[in-house]
């Protein structure tokens, strides 16, 4: 009996560590992937690498949470799922990110890009309101902040509407320009007769 269990201990752990994929193999995986995806030859978008890439992407996260290289894997993660289109995942994989690695400075980007995602894949704008106000009160001074404020005041409009608006503000802004250079012209006084 008792080596009965031994021996099932002994085949329950060689089991689960052969399900397990080392890491050198995983990234080897990963790098093969990536290659094949983004190389230069490549004729377009092929979702079904892009798909085999984030599974790779998530196994290595699940496999390996410790390790140095799941912070750049869970950020190039995210950013695929975003540029897939898959907005709930990248949200998902984005939220891990600014969890996990809060002080990392990619954790901004991260919460930009949430709020990118909620307005433009998801188009929840009330939650892309919401993350972008969130963006500029904890980044201030970040590099996405400007562009956080242009979205905010963007938020919900049609390209057209935005073409109309800058085009008025160029006509109201040129009206205004011709009337400083108008006051500045001096002015002429009719000569005194003597």
């Amino acid at each position: 009996m008792r080596k009965l269990s031994l021996l099932t201990i002994v085949l329950a752990f060689a089991v689960l560590s052969g399900c397990s994929p080392s890491r050198e193999k995983s990234i080897k995986t990963i790098t093969g992937l990536e290659t094949r995806l983004f190389s230069p030859a490549a004729t377009g978008f092929d979702k079904v690498k892009a798909d085999s890439l984030l599974s790779a992407y998530e196994s290595f996260m699940k496999h390996f949470p410790e390790d140095s290289l799941t912070v750049k894997i869970t950020f190039k993660a995210a950013n695929l799922g975003m540029n897939m289109g898959d907005g709930t995942k990248a949200i998902e994989l984005f939220d891990k990110f600014i969890e996990k690695y809060p002080d990392n400075p990619k954790a901004a980007v991260s919460l930009f890009f949430k709020a990118y995602i909620y307005e433009n894949q998801i188009k929840n704008l009330d939650k892309a309101k919401e993350i972008y106000l969130q963006f500029i009160e904890k980044y201030p001074e970040g590099d996405f902040t400007n562009d956080a404020r242009i979205a905010l005041q963007n938020l919900g409009k049609s390209p057209e509407q935005m073409v109309r608006e800058f085009e008025e503000k160029r006509k109201t802004d040129s009206i205004r320009v011709a009337d400083s250079l108008a006051a500045l012209k001096p002015v002429k006084h009719p000569k005194k007769k003597k």
